[in-house]
């Protein structure tokens, strides 16, 4: 495939932090091609690894960076933001009460309705059976407990949950910088 047939959208770079680690696993942390490209124009970024493709303009040309590391260090946050998806990777994309990985939900384990709160402390995953045969009800009166009782996570923790999921597409560039098995990407 040329660099004339390609499209340019398929070729993500992978952001480091300034140590040469991934600044995020799960989701990975990826640019865009433009993204990428602007960073390097603005020398936010030291290009690491290139694609054999390259993008151009009338008076000039530029392979496109595969793999770029941030030139300042960005200190990562203690804890993550609460959001669903994080509660999901804490949990690792699977029902804290029957184990399925399938049609989740976040389960408030003391309802809402009795008090409990929208927190890292009291919201589990759940699948949507589990969820609404839980309903209202405190967790020993359903006779539902949690498998892991619901915590608030380091970004650590996510991201060594993250590494558990690997993306669908990992681009052999990238995998001095990551610690999934090669055999993974296929």
């Amino acid at each position: 495939m040329s660099a004339a047939t390609a499209s340019p959208d398929g070729f993500p770079a992978l952001v480091l932090n300034a140590d040469f680690r991934p600044l995020s696993y799960y989701p990975l942390s990826l640019w865009s091609w433009q993204d990428t490209v602007k960073a390097v124009f603005l020398n936010r970024v030291n290009i690491v690894s290139e694609y054999e493709h390259a993008v151009h303009s009338p008076t000039f040309e530029m392979q496109l960076p595969s793999v770029v590391s941030l030139k300042t260090y960005v200190k990562p946050a203690l804890y993550p933001a609460f959001t669903r998806f994080n509660v999901f990777l804490r949990d690792r994309f699977s029902c804290q009460y029957c184990g399925a990985p399938d049609d989740l939900t976040f389960d408030h384990v003391i309802p809402r309705s009795r008090g409990g709160q929208t927190t890292w402390d009291n919201v589990s995953t759940a699948c949507a059976p589990c969820n609404l045969r839980k309903a209202n009800k405190m967790p020993k009166v359903a006779g539902m407990i949690p498998k892991q009782s619901p915590y608030r996570p380091t970004v650590y923790e996510l991201h060594a949950n993250g590494r558990q999921f690997p993306p669908n597409y990992l681009h052999e560039s990238w995998m001095d910088y990551l610690y999934w098995d090669a055999e993974l990407e296929a």
